[in-house]
Protein backbone atom coordinates (compact mmCIF):
# COMPACT_ATOMS: atom_id res chain seq x y z
CA UNK A 1 0.00 0.00 0.00
CA UNK A 2 2.00 3.21 -1.09
CA UNK A 3 1.58 6.18 1.79
CA UNK A 4 0.02 9.39 1.21
CA UNK A 5 1.52 12.79 0.54
CA UNK A 6 0.49 13.42 4.16
CA UNK A 7 2.07 10.27 5.47
CA UNK A 8 5.07 10.96 4.26
CA UNK A 9 5.18 14.33 5.62
CA UNK A 10 4.46 13.25 9.11
CA UNK A 11 7.18 10.24 8.81
CA UNK A 12 9.53 13.43 7.57
CA UNK A 13 9.23 16.06 9.75
CA UNK A 14 9.36 13.19 12.53
CA UNK A 15 12.02 12.00 11.52
CA UNK A 16 14.10 15.26 11.08
CA UNK A 17 13.43 16.25 14.68
CA UNK A 18 14.48 13.63 15.93
CA UNK A 19 18.01 14.30 14.04
CA UNK A 20 17.59 17.43 15.28
CA UNK A 21 17.55 16.94 18.94
CA UNK A 22 19.92 13.92 18.52
CA UNK A 23 22.52 16.71 16.93
CA UNK A 24 21.78 19.47 19.59
CA UNK A 25 22.21 17.43 22.58
CA UNK A 26 24.90 14.86 21.47
CA UNK A 27 27.22 17.00 19.35
CA UNK A 28 26.60 20.71 20.55
CA UNK A 29 26.62 19.94 24.08
CA UNK A 30 28.20 16.36 23.83
CA UNK A 31 28.39 15.03 27.28
CA UNK A 32 28.12 17.76 29.89
CA UNK A 33 26.50 18.37 32.61
CA UNK A 34 23.91 20.59 30.63
CA UNK A 35 23.73 18.36 27.81
CA UNK A 36 22.81 15.40 29.81
CA UNK A 37 20.09 17.84 31.91
CA UNK A 38 18.96 18.66 28.34
CA UNK A 39 18.46 15.50 27.08
CA UNK A 40 16.44 14.35 30.03
CA UNK A 41 14.44 17.24 29.97
CA UNK A 42 13.30 16.50 26.10
CA UNK A 43 12.86 13.06 26.59
CA UNK A 44 10.41 13.59 29.44
CA UNK A 45 12.81 12.41 31.91
CA UNK A 46 12.86 14.17 35.84
CA UNK A 47 15.86 16.11 35.69
CA UNK A 48 16.86 18.41 38.29
CA UNK A 49 19.17 20.99 37.35
CA UNK A 50 20.47 24.10 38.96
CA UNK A 51 17.99 27.17 39.73
CA UNK A 52 18.09 29.82 36.98
CA UNK A 53 16.38 33.24 38.64
CA UNK A 54 16.00 36.24 37.31
CA UNK A 55 19.04 38.57 38.47
CA UNK A 56 17.35 41.31 39.02
CA UNK A 57 14.74 39.89 41.15
CA UNK A 58 16.75 38.12 43.03
CA UNK A 59 19.02 41.29 43.93
CA UNK A 60 15.89 42.91 45.01
CA UNK A 61 14.79 40.45 47.12
CA UNK A 62 18.02 39.55 48.40
CA UNK A 63 18.43 43.14 49.53
CA UNK A 64 15.06 42.92 51.14
CA UNK A 65 15.96 39.87 52.80
CA UNK A 66 19.61 41.33 54.30
CA UNK A 67 17.03 44.23 55.49
CA UNK A 68 15.11 42.14 57.48
CA UNK A 69 18.20 39.97 59.29
CA UNK A 70 19.68 43.66 60.10
CA UNK A 71 15.90 44.66 61.64
CA UNK A 72 15.76 41.66 63.30
CA UNK A 73 19.12 41.73 64.97
CA UNK A 74 18.32 45.34 65.77
CA UNK A 75 15.41 43.93 67.53
CA UNK A 76 17.16 41.27 69.46
CA UNK A 77 19.61 43.69 70.90
CA UNK A 78 16.79 46.51 72.14
CA UNK A 79 15.30 43.25 73.62
CA UNK A 80 18.57 42.39 75.10
CA UNK A 81 18.83 46.56 76.57
CA UNK A 82 15.30 46.10 77.83
CA UNK A 83 16.06 42.84 79.75
CA UNK A 84 19.24 44.85 81.27
CA UNK A 85 16.79 47.37 82.36
CA UNK A 86 14.59 44.86 83.90
CA UNK A 87 17.39 43.37 85.78
CA UNK A 88 18.44 46.99 86.83
CA UNK A 89 14.38 47.81 88.33
CA UNK A 90 14.25 44.44 90.10
CA UNK A 91 17.87 45.30 92.04
CA UNK A 92 16.20 48.67 92.83
CA UNK A 93 13.13 47.42 93.68
CA UNK A 94 15.12 45.17 96.34
CA UNK A 95 16.83 48.15 97.15
CA UNK A 96 13.34 50.35 98.17
CA UNK A 97 12.15 47.06 100.07
CA UNK A 98 14.96 47.18 102.18
CA UNK A 99 14.92 50.84 102.70
CA UNK A 100 10.91 50.22 103.70
CA UNK A 101 11.58 47.81 106.28
CA UNK A 102 14.72 49.90 107.91
CA UNK A 103 12.31 52.67 108.22
CA UNK A 104 9.42 50.29 109.49
CA UNK A 105 11.84 49.19 112.32
CA UNK A 106 12.84 52.62 113.72
CA UNK A 107 9.10 53.64 113.45
CA UNK A 108 8.51 50.81 115.63
CA UNK A 109 11.32 51.53 118.03
CA UNK A 110 9.78 55.20 117.82
CA UNK A 111 6.40 53.33 119.11
CA UNK A 112 7.89 51.59 121.98
CA UNK A 113 7.53 48.07 119.80
CA UNK A 114 11.37 47.55 119.20
CA UNK A 115 14.29 48.47 121.62
CA UNK A 116 16.72 50.51 120.02
CA UNK A 117 19.70 49.32 122.14
CA UNK A 118 19.30 46.09 121.73
CA UNK A 119 21.79 44.49 119.26
CA UNK A 120 19.42 42.30 117.45
CA UNK A 121 17.13 45.26 116.67
CA UNK A 122 20.70 47.21 115.53
CA UNK A 123 21.71 44.02 113.74
CA UNK A 124 18.35 43.31 111.58
CA UNK A 125 19.09 47.24 110.73
CA UNK A 126 23.14 46.27 109.49
CA UNK A 127 21.16 43.54 108.17
CA UNK A 128 19.35 45.49 105.78
CA UNK A 129 22.14 47.62 104.83
CA UNK A 130 24.90 45.07 103.64
CA UNK A 131 21.67 43.37 101.65
CA UNK A 132 21.64 46.94 100.09
CA UNK A 133 25.16 46.86 99.49
CA UNK A 134 25.21 43.33 98.26
CA UNK A 135 22.38 44.10 95.24
CA UNK A 136 24.18 47.20 94.24
CA UNK A 137 27.38 45.35 93.70
CA UNK A 138 26.06 42.28 92.31
CA UNK A 139 23.28 43.73 89.66
CA UNK A 140 24.77 42.25 86.42
CA UNK A 141 23.91 41.39 83.36
CA UNK A 142 26.15 39.40 80.98
CA UNK A 143 28.97 41.28 82.74
CA UNK A 144 28.34 44.98 82.43
CA UNK A 145 27.42 46.57 86.39
CA UNK A 146 23.98 47.97 86.29
CA UNK A 147 24.43 49.90 89.30
CA UNK A 148 28.04 50.01 90.82
CA UNK A 149 29.75 52.77 89.26
CA UNK A 150 33.01 51.42 90.40
CA UNK A 151 32.81 48.56 88.09
CA UNK A 152 32.19 50.52 84.96
CA UNK A 153 34.51 52.43 82.08
CA UNK A 154 34.44 49.16 80.26
CA UNK A 155 34.61 48.22 76.59
CA UNK A 156 30.66 47.75 77.06
CA UNK A 157 29.49 50.63 79.59
CA UNK A 158 31.50 53.97 79.71
CA UNK A 159 32.67 55.82 83.08
CA UNK A 160 29.05 57.53 82.98
CA UNK A 161 27.02 54.14 83.05
CA UNK A 162 25.88 54.42 79.30
CA UNK A 163 25.89 51.09 77.37
CA UNK A 164 25.58 52.12 73.30
CA UNK A 165 22.57 49.82 71.63
CA UNK A 166 23.01 48.99 68.14
CA UNK A 167 19.28 49.67 66.89
CA UNK A 168 20.03 49.96 62.92
CA UNK A 169 22.44 49.40 60.15
CA UNK A 170 23.62 52.97 60.70
CA UNK A 171 23.26 53.82 64.22
CA UNK A 172 22.21 53.43 67.73
CA UNK A 173 21.64 54.88 71.15
CA UNK A 174 22.33 54.89 74.51
CA UNK A 175 20.85 53.69 77.68
CA UNK A 176 21.82 55.11 81.01
CA UNK A 177 22.34 53.55 84.27
CA UNK A 178 23.01 55.48 87.72
CA UNK A 179 25.32 55.84 89.90
CA UNK A 180 23.62 53.93 93.08
CA UNK A 181 26.67 53.04 95.26
CA UNK A 182 27.26 56.54 95.25
CA UNK A 183 23.40 58.19 95.79
CA UNK A 184 23.43 61.82 94.75
CA UNK A 185 21.29 63.36 97.68
CA UNK A 186 23.98 63.55 99.49
CA UNK A 187 23.64 60.77 101.82
CA UNK A 188 25.34 57.65 101.49
CA UNK A 189 24.91 53.96 102.37
CA UNK A 190 27.92 53.76 104.69
CA UNK A 191 25.98 56.89 106.79
CA UNK A 192 23.02 53.88 107.62
CA UNK A 193 24.23 52.21 111.19
CA UNK A 194 22.20 50.49 113.52
CA UNK A 195 23.93 51.17 116.29
CA UNK A 196 22.74 54.51 116.06
CA UNK A 197 19.14 53.32 117.06
CA UNK A 198 19.99 53.44 120.61
CA UNK A 199 19.26 57.00 121.28
CA UNK A 200 16.34 59.08 120.06
CA UNK A 201 18.50 62.33 118.18
CA UNK A 202 20.83 59.78 116.44
CA UNK A 203 17.58 57.98 115.52
CA UNK A 204 16.14 60.54 113.68
CA UNK A 205 19.04 61.22 112.18
CA UNK A 206 19.17 57.88 110.48
CA UNK A 207 15.27 58.07 109.69
CA UNK A 208 16.09 61.13 107.89
CA UNK A 209 18.39 59.47 105.77
CA UNK A 210 16.82 56.27 105.03
CA UNK A 211 14.01 58.53 104.17
CA UNK A 212 16.62 60.63 101.58
CA UNK A 213 17.80 57.68 99.96
CA UNK A 214 13.87 55.90 99.94
CA UNK A 215 13.11 58.79 97.86
CA UNK A 216 16.01 58.52 95.06
CA UNK A 217 15.85 55.00 95.10
CA UNK A 218 12.49 55.17 93.96
CA UNK A 219 12.63 57.78 91.72
CA UNK A 220 15.62 55.64 89.84
CA UNK A 221 13.02 52.45 90.19
CA UNK A 222 10.59 54.05 88.58
CA UNK A 223 12.90 55.86 85.76
CA UNK A 224 14.23 51.72 84.67
CA UNK A 225 10.53 50.91 84.65
CA UNK A 226 9.39 53.45 82.37
CA UNK A 227 12.60 52.82 80.25
CA UNK A 228 12.19 48.66 79.90
CA UNK A 229 8.25 49.48 78.85
CA UNK A 230 9.60 52.03 75.84
CA UNK A 231 12.57 49.46 75.04
CA UNK A 232 9.91 46.37 74.79
CA UNK A 233 7.85 48.35 72.32
CA UNK A 234 10.78 49.60 70.46
CA UNK A 235 11.37 45.92 70.19
CA UNK A 236 8.02 44.77 69.13
CA UNK A 237 8.12 47.79 66.40
CA UNK A 238 11.24 46.09 65.41
CA UNK A 239 10.06 43.06 65.12
CA UNK A 240 7.17 43.67 63.07
CA UNK A 241 9.23 45.74 60.52
CA UNK A 242 11.30 42.65 60.29
CA UNK A 243 8.34 40.53 59.34
CA UNK A 244 7.09 42.89 56.31
CA UNK A 245 10.53 42.85 55.02
CA UNK A 246 10.45 39.38 54.83
CA UNK A 247 7.27 39.53 53.09
CA UNK A 248 8.26 41.79 50.56
CA UNK A 249 11.47 40.12 50.15
CA UNK A 250 9.21 36.75 49.37
CA UNK A 251 6.68 38.44 46.85
CA UNK A 252 9.83 39.62 44.95
CA UNK A 253 11.14 35.94 44.42
CA UNK A 254 10.60 34.70 40.57
CA UNK A 255 7.01 33.58 39.90
CA UNK A 256 8.82 29.72 39.78
CA UNK A 257 11.79 29.65 41.27
CA UNK A 258 11.86 25.65 40.32
CA UNK A 259 12.73 26.96 37.18
CA UNK A 260 16.22 26.20 35.66
CA UNK A 261 18.41 27.10 33.01
CA UNK A 262 18.71 23.85 30.98
CA UNK A 263 14.00 24.46 31.56
CA UNK A 264 14.74 27.52 30.25
CA UNK A 265 17.35 26.92 26.88
CA UNK A 266 15.00 22.81 26.72
CA UNK A 267 11.71 25.06 26.03
CA UNK A 268 13.61 27.15 23.89
CA UNK A 269 14.52 24.33 21.54
CA UNK A 270 11.47 22.49 21.93
CA UNK A 271 8.92 25.45 20.68
CA UNK A 272 10.69 25.25 17.59
CA UNK A 273 11.56 21.42 17.07
CA UNK A 274 8.47 19.72 19.09
CA UNK A 275 8.97 16.60 21.64
CA UNK A 276 9.19 13.20 21.54
CA UNK A 277 6.96 12.78 24.76
CA UNK A 278 5.17 14.68 26.96
CA UNK A 279 4.74 13.86 30.41
CA UNK A 280 1.84 15.32 30.94
CA UNK A 281 -0.44 13.54 28.81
Amino acid sequence: MALTDIEKSFIYDYSLQLLQQDMLTNRLFGSSAVGRNLRSLVLGEPARAATFTNPFEEAISGTLRGDAAAVRQAARNVGEAASMMGVARTGMATIVDALNDMEDIIDRIDSGELDGTSSVVQGDFDALADKISGVVSNADFNGIALLDSSQWDTDQVDSDGNVYIQSSKDGGFNITFHSVDMPSGGVGWADLDGAALGADGARATQLGYVQSLQSEMTAITDMYGGKEDSLQAQQLSLESQAQLLDQAAQLRKPSNPEYSLEQLLADLIIRDTGTIFDGTS
